[in-house]
Parts: structure tokens; sequence; C-alpha cells
């Protein structure tokens, strides 16, 4: 099957799965997922943990956050995130409440590298039961790009089950972007896995029916 057509697949069944289902109060995220198959959860190959920068940034970006001190921590605070410092971090440690708020709120957690040892071991705790985890971040990197970069970012990852899901915009986006951040997905798992290992493709509103990718299983 061309690219061509399992990009015209994908695009047909999310454009189906936006008409499905009552319209809601809220804006309904978008989600894929990849029921896999042939695959021993308890392998090194079923350890997928991948990064996919989105084509195209849905109007709800992922919330970032920055662990950080010197000329990082300023450029962070003047690009508008969360940020903490060495200080905030050594205050967080006695309070595992305020650790799972910020485990919750944000979806990445940019560390700058010096900083990890201690972002690992004080929100390590609360970050890996919600499968995220701290982002090491060289200290000359450009952190407000690497915002920028993450904000339209999701995570690619196997847990507890045979597949893999993630957000890949919301429902005001047009089918023909929610169709290439798809993709993108999908050619990360296809990339670690291949083809053969994918049984299903579904996508979904948040509160809506799935809708089967035909074809592509």
């Amino acid at each position: 099957m061309s690219q061509e057509a399992v990009f015209a697949s994908i695009e047909e069944a999310i454009s189906k799965s936006l008409k499905l289902g009552r319209g809601k109060r809220f804006k309904q995220s978008v989600e894929i997922i990849v029921a896999l198959k042939d695959i021993d959860l308890k392998s090194p190959q079923a350890r997928i943990r991948e990064t996919v920068f989105l084509p195209n940034r849905p109007p709800k970006e992922a919330k970032v956050c920055v662990v950080a001190h010197g000329d990082m921590e300023l450029q962070a605070r003047e690009a508008g995130v969360e940020v903490l410092n060495r200080q905030d971090l050594q205050n967080l440690s006695q309070n595992k409440r305020e650790i799972k708020k910020l485990a919750r709120r944000c979806y990445w957690v940019l560390v700058r590298a010096d900083l990890m040892g201690l972002a690992g071991r004080i929100l390590g705790p609360a970050l890996g039961p919600r499968g995220k985890a701290p982002v090491p971040v060289p200290p000359n990197a450009n952190i407000k790009d690497l915002i920028e970069r993450y904000k339209a970012a999701v995570w690619v990852r196997i847990r507890n089950q045979p597949q893999v899901m993630a957000k890949i915009g919301t429902e005001d986006m047009s089918p023909k972007e929610l169709a290439e951040n798809a993709l993108a997905v999908i050619q990360v798992i296809e990339n670690r896995l291949g083809r053969g290992k994918i049984a299903r493709v579904y996508v979904k509103k948040t509160m809506g029916p799935p809708v089967e990718v035909p074809a592509l299983g």
C-alpha cells in the first residue's frame, strides 16, 4: 500500500470520526490507537518510548515545564512556561501532594542536564506512573526553541497492553492536519517494530466511538 493510499485511508477515517457522536461543551481531543500483534510485553522489543514531534501543532498545546537555573531559567521564564530552579525542587521534595499536581499538569518536563539527578529523584516517582519522564537538556541548548517544539510533541509508548495510544490534535483541526499527525505516529511504530506488527489502527474523538482505518492492519 503506497504512502499516498495510507494517508488517504487515515484522512477518510478521521473525517468520519469527527462527524460521529454528539457535540460537547468542550473541545474534544482526537486520538489514534494502534493495536499490535505478536508482541511480548516483557521483551526489550516492546519497550517503546519515543517522542514524536507532530507536524501540525494542536491548538490545545502540550503543557511544557522547565527545570533550570542561570540563563536557561531566565529564558524559560521569558517564554511564559512554568519554571522550577534548584531551590524550588528542594522545597518540593517534602510535599508529595504538590509534586503529584505538577506531574499531572506538566506533559513535558525539560530539565537542564546538571539538574537531572535531583529532578529524577524528586519528580520521577510522580512522573513515572503517568508514563512521563524528565527530558535532559544540554546547558547550551536554546530552551525557547525546545519549548516550542515540545508543545507539539507526544509520547509514543507501549505500557501494559499491546497497543499505542496518542493524542494527535483536537476536533477543530482539519482532517488533513490530523492525518499528517497520525501518520507521524504510525511511522515511528513502523520504524521500531515493522508494519507487520500492526494489527489494527483506530481514530476517535475523546467521547466518540472508534473508527478503524482500513487496510493498515
